[in-house]
């Protein structure tokens, strides 16, 4: 039997008002982006001197009385500080984003599913800025002291002017107060950092980029365990090769040192405990749902049942086994 004119008509307009809703959103999605890029703009310089502290306080303890970092093309400061405005710009905006979809998205949902949603919606912002900030204020210090440290001499660039007239005896003239001078060398080749910015802030945006990525572990699985595509005793029972692949993870984010190295290693493998944790009481709150209604079975072959993963952490020992 083919639809009648009618049928078409009326299932073609409700995708079109979902397609118009969505432009909608769409719309105010970028328009708070550019605003919030406008405005971390404006502090653009400011949140670069913040980001580029860990490398400023490693260059001191070093003994560098002045770091100093240099940019070789005349577009390259304006475009590291455009790089900030937009990915602070985007942290500015995700409230908004966020609300946009979330507003889109709800009226699809049931009144259960909207309170499982909400939490981690709110809990994935909080997360990763937890993460950026464990990157910038632990990892990032651990990381430049690694790199920098190799060198046996402090690493020189512009030092003070009267300073540096007194090391190297050139008597500078008046018209050059403030010319970066390095120190004169007898025999070798002098070997000194001189820091790019787009290059120094490209390691520490990769930190604060791989840590609040990381921190999203237990959102994730957590969420995933709502979902039934987890459960606690699956996660515990792969816990070994969960530890190889963070061990991988380390290595790879990381510098080559063992301290920092080990650091990641305990932080996210203790975001997956407390993972297994979240998940288990999502597994434990499932099974009184379904035990309440009646749908909940426990046969002799437990390993045949199809809500064998939905009964969670000492499911095996309920019954004796």
């Amino acid at each position: 039997m083919s639809a009648s004119p009618d049928d078409l008509e009326d299932s073609a307009a409700p995708l079109i008002e979902h397609l118009t809703e969505l432009r909608t959103r769409l719309i105010r999605c970028v328009i708070a982006f550019i605003i919030g890029i406008v405005v971390a703009f404006t502090v653009a310089e400011p949140i670069l001197q913040f980001l580029l502290e860990p490398i400023e306080d490693t260059l001191r303890a070093l003994g560098d009385p002045s770091p100093t970092m240099q940019y070789t093309s005349p577009q390259e400061y304006l475009f590291t500080l455009f790089r900030i405005s937009m990915v602070f710009g985007f942290a500015l905006a995700f409230p908004v984003i966020s609300h946009q979809m979330w507003r889109f998205v709800a009226p699809g949902l049931y009144r259960s599913e909207k309170g499982a949603f909400l939490p981690f919606l709110i809990a994935s912002p909080f997360m990763f800025f937890l993460g950026a900030a464990f990157a910038h204020f632990i990892v990032t210090p651990l990381a430049m002291a690694f790199f920098l440290g190799f060198a046996d001499f402090p690493s020189l660039m512009s030092d003070l002017l009267a300073r540096a007239g007194d090391v190297t005896g050139v008597d500078i003239p008046a018209g050059e107060a403030g010319a970066a001078v390095v120190p004169a060398t007898e025999e070798g080749v002098q070997i000194t950092f001189f820091g790019k910015v787009n290059e120094s802030l490209d390691i520490t945006l990769k930190f604060i980029m791989a840590f609040g990525l990381c921190f999203q572990l237990p959102v994730l699985l957590t969420l995933m365990g709502k979902a039934g595509l987890v459960s606690a005793a699956g996660l515990r029972k792969v816990r070994k090769y969960a530890m190889v692949g963070i061990l991988v993870l380390a290595a790879l984010v990381t510098p080559p040192d063992v301290t920092t190295q080990l650091i990641l290693f305990v932080v996210v493998y203790g975001l997956y405990e407390v993972s297994i944790f979240l998940v288990a009481r999502v597994d434990r709150k499932r099974e009184a749902d379904l035990r309440a209604q009646g749908l909940w079975f426990e046969d002799d072959d437990d390993e045949d049942d199809p809500l064998d993963d939905a009964a969670g952490p000492g499911s095996d020992d309920r019954d004796g086994r």
